[in-house]
């Protein structure tokens, strides 16, 4: 960036933080910059006789912030000529040109056709991993539903044929399932996978786990797991139905039985944690997109980011910072 706009040098001159500068200031101290570079960077276009591309740091945090923020590739480009803090935190300046929409568009598509999203996910559990953050000594697995528009009021006609319905409850749902395998010590999502909703649970049990885990926990749903995964020296601890547990008389073996349940659902809450944040804290209400692999690319991004999130406040005592407070 070689100069500063009027508007740029205004803001450096201001006095608060807003919670949106606090939150970059920190994922601008825990996020493995060097790693993610490096795995873009091969796909990524140096400049010959055209137009010359924006340097790939920047369009990575545009990326980035486009994940935390949810904001649309016409909605990106706007933030950054409306909001500094993206501008300063992207290395962008209203002195330069900013990236357009169709940029934005052709650098998420650039990640989509190399599937470096998955990619993203494992360089940011190695570097958890290097930090002693990721233990995996028991994995804990669940999947929740994430809607899709079932309008049919579009250009085909019709609604997304890779999505599905399914009855949770009594309730109907559309749209895709995300089953991740989180960290028993950490609560840190080491793996993703995705289907339409109306796939069962216990298919994806055996993608989701490392393979070196001692212990599993997952809810009711997972009942026959073992029998899918083959390994004789895996501890599993898989939630009994309440329907089950209500049949049985009251004495001392349901009491024994009740507490044994609450021991596993106190382990399972940890799951629950990296679906919070992908949806109340990174705003995924519904899919972004049409067709299960964009959004898979998209989920997969978010779990990496949510890793990160969840983890910024160890990150960062281990690196002797004190976490920047908003005034």
């Amino acid at each position: 960036m070689s100069q500063i706009s009027f508007s740029d040098a205004e803001y450096a001159g201001k006095r608060k933080k807003t919670r949106r500068e606090v939150f970059l200031e920190e994922m601008e101290l825990v996020v493995p910059w060097k790693a993610l570079l490096g795995l873009i960077e091969p796909h990524y276009p140096v400049a010959g006789r055209g137009r010359r591309p924006y340097p790939l740091k920047s369009m990575l945090r545009v990326h980035l912030m486009q994940n935390w923020f949810a904001l649309s590739d016409p909605a990106m480009e706007e933030a950054l000529y409306e909001i500094a803090s993206l501008r300063t935190f992207a290395h962008l300046s209203l002195a330069e040109a900013i990236p357009d929409e169709t940029t934005i568009l052709n650098f998420r598509h650039l990640l989509e056709a190399n599937d470096l999203a998955d990619d993203i996910l494992k360089a940011v559990n190695a570097h958890l991993a290097r930090k002693g953050l990721l233990l995996k000594r028991g994995s804990i697995v669940d999947a929740t539903i994430i809607a899709a528009p079932s309008s049919t009021k579009n250009a085909e006609g019709e609604r997304d044929p890779e999505m599905h319905q399914t009855k949770k409850g009594n309730q109907w749902h559309f749209g895709m399932k995300a089953h991740i395998a989180v960290d028993a010590d950490s609560g840190l999502v080491h793996t993703v996978t995705t289907t339409a909703a109306n796939e069962s649970d216990v298919e994806q049990i055996a993608d989701l786990l490392h393979g070196k885990e001692q212990d599993v926990w997952a809810d009711s749903g997972y009942r026959g797991a073992q029998s899918r995964v083959p390994r004789e020296d895996l501890q599993w601890h898989i939630a009994g139905r309440p329907s089950d547990m209500a049949k049985l008389p009251e004495g001392r073996l349901k009491e024994r039985l009740k507490k044994q349940e609450h021991s596993k659902a106190s382990v399972r809450a940890k799951v629950e944690h990296p679906f919070r944040v992908i949806k109340r804290q990174f705003g995924l209400a519904k899919v972004r997109f049409r067709g299960l692999a964009k959004n898979t690319a998209h989920v997969v991004t978010l779990f990496a980011l949510s890793n990160l999130w969840m983890a910024r406040k160890k990150l960062m005592a281990m690196a002797g910072v004190v976490r920047p407070q908003s005034a």
